[in-house]
């Protein structure tokens, strides 16, 4: 399954139409030249009809919330451009909807340019962050913040050439520099030498020391690039002789590095005797590893060579460890095998298993139809799954912190009186989660974004009651967000409440780059912990955040069930959800106005129209990918701006995938020449661009480019101030005007632009059209060019399965002595 769906159309971005003007349109229902009947409402926008600005009112589909899953990256390998895995992950899964009329909203304006061309092709891996704008609009300070930071390092290199003349020695303790800013200087010192600065510079941060109230305005962090603190590549001795065996292969030298990564020390010799260990290399396919192995074993490679056998069953673990799954079915697995032309797909799996790499599992099926086969000792039927050790063990290890988090009495706080009066002081659902977390160390919490003020109210009531409480969200944008609710909360009065200083991302508390720091048995110094966006969670992830929290700590998981699920393999919250095994408290908060009666809708399966009197929904019908690509460019940088009041750097645009003639690639290409014009200098970068950087698989931060220099481009993300060597950049980073779903999934904008290219029907499915549409906060424009397929895909095509363990062995364990539950073999 391939995550970016290539068109076949070949149009370019589209022309100007002469005749029209730049008002905002006002259309009765599209007949056959426009939206189909039953299909969504909007504005049409045709040639030469124009209507008075605030003329027109929006439509778009109605409400009700269902569970969601993102299809991951399957058997298509990496994706264009040399992607991060994230973007192996397949965006789209499969919807149901209703009707769609189309009404009056936002048109672009005809006359202006495209303002790009479809010929950028960027090739740079896929981020699953946000663009830096902010939900709350207020874009302009951000920028005003690098750029005082940028001056600050100006006035601090001048003291520094001050200080040369009269110190010569390190900087007194005490002194004004220290930590990160005395490594820097270091650094500064060492470029001017003509020496290689120390790799400290880029380390990460020590976790801020804990502070009563935030500073009102907060300078941004310096982080380095998580990259920068990975171990040394191989050796060149051992790249060189690498790229003597790729050569002799018929291979592409330039993978050396990468294979010399995989299969470390001794690498040629592994690769010699086993030519298909080509195979760990990303991107590298079945068939282009039987060509090498052709190649270098002549005569003695065949079909039946059983190194081909183990090769080909670890690569399709790997490929369903992409698409989401933790394991696979053995049937299913052998069938796969038998499809890629191994003659024993038994004897494969079998030698496969005997080497050790990958394990066999047996778990009791606890409804199993009359025909399935009871294990060899005569008890419950069986399945029998086969995964990779990395994926078994973290799955083993998530249940067994789940358990003891589910098993164990919470840390007191607070008295059962106190904790029914904060109760009791709230209402509806918010009370229901303030008691279940007073008596349970595992909670759920199901909702849309409304839910998250519930969220916020039992953050702050635990910190009342003494407990050390944290938030944490899936990426900085939603860490931002909530704290700005935190601080809106009537609630959060007293300076030792601060919203901001108790939230963080998950990669970030993991890290310890942000979040409370560790106690000194290696715990988090925490006692409640509520995981945003718990969808989100894969399970390695969820393991190593279980396996953080001390003895006692209560978790809570949160978020809605019907966005898109993890870029990573597993579906956490969702078996929790399914499993039972704690309490589960579903929010009656609705997403307000027409976007969240749209976005309820589209949860149950509906796409109904609503009314948009404040033009909160926009059709906007298109023919193909070119006139697709032209419209969003006007409604970024023209219609929206005007219309509705929101800059472009506050708009996002969201599609199905990074290729095709309207995916990220040439959309991206399109917004940087009309909203930032450049020759692209640094890797195709200029200052002021817009980013999508990808530190980690799974990670994305949104972000901003301020300037490149023999360092590397430095990038502002959020608050932090990142450096991305140049060897990097085009690893990971991407533009970040136009993202797909999965890249957006946990932030909110306050425009949102979602285009649907007639390329991209098969990729819709019901989660991703949740998950695009749910990401606009005050405006929706849907550049709407797949007909049919977008009510279909709402109504018929839900969430793709994912296969994996944490259900059975979250189980109690079975009585039957014949069955052995859950165990590797």
């Amino acid at each position: 399954m391939s995550t970016e769906p290539e068109t076949t159309e070949q149009t370019g971005p589209g022309t100007p139409d002469p005749g029209a003007d730049d008002g905002l349109r006002h259309d009765g229902p599209v007949g056959e030249g426009g939206t189909p009947e039953g299909g969504v409402s909007g504005n049409s926008a045709p040639e030469g009809g124009a209507a008075a600005e605030g003329d027109a009112s929006g439509a778009g589909t109605s409400a009700g919330s269902g569970a969601s899953e993102a299809e991951g990256a399957g058997e298509g390998g990496a994706s264009d451009g040399g992607a991060n895995s994230e973007d192996g992950a397949s965006e789209a899964g499969a919807a149901s909807g209703g009707g769609v009329a189309p009404d009056a909203g936002v048109a672009p304006e005809d006359g202006a340019s495209a303002g790009g061309s479809d010929s950028a092709e960027d090739g740079r891996s896929g981020a699953e962050a946000e663009p830096s704008d902010g939900s709350d609009g207020s874009d302009g300070g951000k920028r005003s913040e690098a750029e005082a930071e940028l001056a600050a390092q100006r006035v601090e290199r001048e003291r520094i050439e001050q200080r040369k003349a009269e110190r010569k020695g390190q900087i007194e303790s005490g002194g004004k520099l220290s930590g990160t800013a005395a490594d820097l200087l270091a650094a500064v010192r060492a470029v001017e030498s003509g020496e290689k600065p120390s790799a400290t510079v880029f380390a990460e941060p020590e976790p801020a020391p804990r502070r009563p109230a935030p500073e009102p305005a907060p300078r941004p962090r310096t982080v380095a690039p998580e990259a920068a603190t990975a171990p040394a590549g191989p050796a060149p001795e051992t790249v060189q002789a690498v790229r003597r065996v790729l050569a002799q292969g018929g291979a592409p030298e330039t993978l050396a590095p990468q294979v010399a990564a995989a299969l470390g020390e001794g690498a040629e010799e592994r690769l010699h005797a086993d030519p298909w260990q080509l195979l760990h290399v990303t991107g590298v396919r079945p068939e282009q590893a039987d060509g090498f192995a052709r190649a270098l074993l002549g005569a003695e490679c065949g079909p039946d060579d059983e190194r081909r056998g183990r090769a080909f069953t670890v690569w399709l673990l790997e490929q369903a460890a992409l698409a989401g799954h933790t394991a696979l079915e053995a049937p299913a697995l052998t069938a796969a095998l038998a499809q890629r032309a191994v003659p024993d797909p038994e004897a494969a799996l079998n030698g496969t298993l005997a080497e050790g790499e990958a394990l066999v599992f047996q778990d009791a099926l606890e409804d199993a139809p009359a025909t399935e086969e009871a294990d060899e000792d005569g008890g419950r039927p069986v399945r029998v799954l086969v995964g990779l050790e990395r994926y078994a063990l973290a799955e083993e290890s998530l249940a067994d912190g789940l358990a003891r988090l589910i098993n164990s009495a919470p840390k007191e706080g607070g008295s059962a009186t106190d904790w029914e009066r904060a109760a009791t002081s709230a209402q509806g659902s918010a009370a229901e989660l303030l008691r279940a977390v007073a008596g349970h160390g595992l909670v759920l919490h199901t909702g849309g974004e409304a839910s998250r003020v519930e969220s916020a109210r039992l953050l702050v009531e635990a910190g009342r009651l003494g407990l050390r409480a944290w938030a944490a969200a899936h990426s900085p944008l939603g860490r931002d967000g909530f704290g700005q609710l935190l601080g809106r909360l009537p609630q959060a009065q007293e300076p030792s409440e601060a919203p901001e200083s108790a939230v963080a991302t998950v990669a970030g508390l993991l890290s310890g780059a942000e979040g409370p720091g560790r106690d000194e048995d290696g715990s988090l110094a925490l006692d409640l912990l509520v995981v945003l966006d718990a969808p989100q969670l894969d399970v390695e992830t969820a393991a190593l955040l279980v396996e953080s929290l001390p003895d006692g700590a209560r978790l809570v998981l949160a978020g809605d069930p019907a966005v898109l699920w993890s870029v990573g393999p597993g579906r956490v919250f969702a078996d929790l959800l399914a499993a039972r095994v704690c309490p589960q408290i579903a929010s009656r908060l609705p997403d307000p106005g027409p976007l969240g009666e749209l976005v309820s809708g589209v949860g149950a399966g509906e796409l109904n129209q609503v009314a948009a009197p404040g033009k909160e929904v926009v059709i906007v019908p298109v023919r193909d990918a070119g006139e697709a690509v032209h419209r969003t460019v006007q409604l970024v940088a023209d219609s929206v701006p005007r219309a509705i009041g929101i800059p472009a750097e506050q708009t996002v645009v969201i599609t199905p995938g990074h290729g095709g003639a309207a995916g990220t690639r040439a959309l991206n290409a399109a917004l940087k020449e009309r909203l930032n014009p450049g020759p692209g200098r640094f890797g195709g970068f200029d200052p002021g661009d817009r980013i999508a950087y990808s530190p980690a698989p799974g990670r994305t931060l949104p972000g901003q480019v301020v300037k490149a220099d023999a360092e590397g481009l430095h990038l502002s993300c959020s608050d932090a101030h990142v450096v991305v060597p140049k060897e990097r950049v085009e690893s990971q980073l991407r533009h970040g005007w136009a993202l797909t779903a999965h890249q957006a999934v946990g932030g909110r904008w306050p425009a949102v632009v979602v285009v649907l290219p007639g390329d991209a029907a098969k990729g819709l499915s019901r989660p991703w059209v949740y998950t695009a549409f749910s990401r606009a906060a005050r405006h929706l424009s849907v550049v709407h060019g797949v007909e049919q397929a977008l009510p279909r895909a709402v109504a018929e095509i839900p969430a793709r399965p994912r296969t994996t363990r944490l259900p059975a062995l979250l189980q109690p364990p079975a009585q039957d002595p014949g069955t052995q539950e859950g165990t590797a073999g």
